[in-house]
């Protein structure tokens, strides 16, 4: 655990942070988030802009398929590498590093350039997810953790709100490179921000040793997960190709879990998976941010593939859903800091997600919009209130070295959720209406709703399984005084 230092307050030694401490000091950090949760959403509404100019529709999704990639490397990473460097250099240099990424993605010449510097923006955007929740687990006692995570948890459903439209006016008016160009300001804002506030924080590993084969062998098993789960739809990929990519990316993850057990100082102790709070909690996020964007990348298409309304539409009707996550989010966070305790909560938030997966899983061509909007909206409530819950649950179970990697493998095993369910739900639609839909054209309204329906009922068995793993989440009174350091 590091040490904090203030102008005007050590909290390590007993000091408390003065309140405009506080609000400066997350404001930097929400700007930080920000940075990074934006990009996706606005990156989404320029995309066919981008393919209009540079060419290359075979590589659509490739863009988005690298940054989640490095991101997901990034994430795993950040957590030991601030251990090592701090908190405040590796923050600093995940921005910049995303800013001049931004700045090549925006001068790219075809389809091939763009993907490549959206790899390096990746890498940026995953360091940017993660930091800012490392900070409030070591500034911040327990108990009042998971009120400053809810506030930060919060951002993401505001980028998703704002995303689409920020992205739909920027390309509209002045251009898709724009989309980029537009995180310089932000991302120079926070930099100055965190140079200017962010407290002194000594670093928790005074040796800095790098286990350099956890991160090939990481690297290595990732790539190829990613690759199978990208060409698992394509029927011109040979299945015998998906099959060996899948069974290297088994062996890697093989390897890379000896060399953990072996390394001095691992990016992923395996000490974690002794833990059961880690253990549920892990499964917890994975389940929730599959079932998250079920619900974002499905209620789109029910809306504008079975009730034919307008792409424009669809953006204003999912906003509920979005704004039900940010606040209960931010809800679930001052809950958990009044109460002192997380498990009734983690089971309550999976009961509303379940509940919201099956009032969608209801929805047919005869629904209205008022049902729509209700549903979704229930749905978005639950998975916001995961986001602060198993945070706060996994920080106060680990030791206090731990922090750091214990909160980078949460957003790791959110990250890995949505990346294995997406490509599943996917393969649940062309079997349904049996042809790919990303070439499919003209679907009967009575047979996409089918097949969206299907994938809310797989939703649904996800959401149950959540349910019941909450009940295994060991529960404890959080308290309100920093712990003492690890020997």
């Amino acid at each position: 655990m590091t040490d904090v230092d203030f102008k005007n307050g050590n909290p390590s030694a007993g000091g408390k942070l003065a309140p405009v401490e506080v609000k400066v000091l997350m404001t930097a950090l929400m700007v930080s988030l920000l940075v990074g949760a934006l990009d996706n959403s606005i990156m989404s509404t320029a995309m066919p802009q981008v393919i209009s100019s540079l060419g290359g529709m075979a590589y659509y999704v490739w863009p988005f398929t690298i940054y989640m990639l490095a991101s997901t490397i990034a994430i795993i990473l950040s957590g030991k590498l601030s251990d090592m460097y701090g908190r405040k250099r590796i923050l600093v240099l995940g921005i910049a590093l995303f800013v001049a990424a931004s700045i090549l993605c925006g001068f790219a010449g075809d389809m091939l350039q763009l993907t490549f510097f959206r790899g390096l923006q990746g890498m940026g955007g995953g360091i940017l997810m993660t930091i800012p929740f490392i900070v409030v687990a070591e500034i911040f006692p327990p108990r009042q953790r998971g009120k400053y995570a809810g506030i930060l948890s919060s951002v993401f459903g505001l980028a998703n709100v704002l995303g689409p439209v920020l992205g739909g006016f920027i390309t509209g008016f002045v251009g898709w490179r724009w989309v980029f160009f537009i995180n310089i300001p932000v991302g120079l804002t926070a930099i100055y921000l965190l140079l200017s506030y962010f407290p002194h924080m000594e670093e928790v590993l005074k040796e800095r040793i790098i286990d350099y084969k956890g991160i090939i062998t990481l690297i290595a098993s990732l790539s190829s997960m990613f690759l199978a789960l990208t060409f698992i739809e394509n029927p011109n990929i040979p299945r015998s190709l998906l099959v060996a990519l899948f069974i290297f990316a088994g062996v890697m993850v093989a390897t890379f879990l000896y060399q953990e057990k072996r390394a001095k100082e691992p990016i992923l102790p395996l000490r974690l998976f002794k833990k059961s709070v880690f253990n549920v909690s892990a499964v917890a996020m994975f389940l929730s941010s599959a079932v998250m964007f079920c619900g974002i990348i499905y209620l789109p298409l029910f809306i504008q593939g079975v009730q034919k309304l307008s792409p424009e539409y669809s953006g204003l009707l999912i906003i509920p859903m979005l704004l039900s996550l940010t606040f209960s989010s931010i809800l679930a966070g001052q809950i958990i800091s009044r109460t002192g305790t997380y498990k009734k909560l983690a089971v309550m938030a999976f009961i509303i997600i379940t509940a919201g997966m099956f009032l969608l899983s209801t929805l047919g061509t005869g629904s209205t919009i008022w049902e729509l909007v209700i549903y979704a909206a229930v749905l978005g409530a639950g998975t916001g209130m995961t986001y602060p819950i198993f945070n706060v649950a996994v920080q106060n179970a680990v030791s206090r070295r731990d922090i750091a990697v214990g909160t980078a493998s949460m957003q790791f095993f959110r990250n890995i959720g949505a990346t294995v369910a997406l490509p599943i739900f996917g393969v649940i639609v062309n079997l349904t209406i049996n042809q790919d839909i990303n070439t499919a054209s003209n679907i009967p309204p009575d047979l996409m709703n089918l097949a969206i329906h299907n994938v809310y009922l797989f939703g649904l068995i996800i959401s149950i399984m959540g349910l019941v793993s909450c009940f295994f989440l060991k529960d404890v009174v959080l308290s309100n005084r920093m712990e003492e350091k690890d020997s």
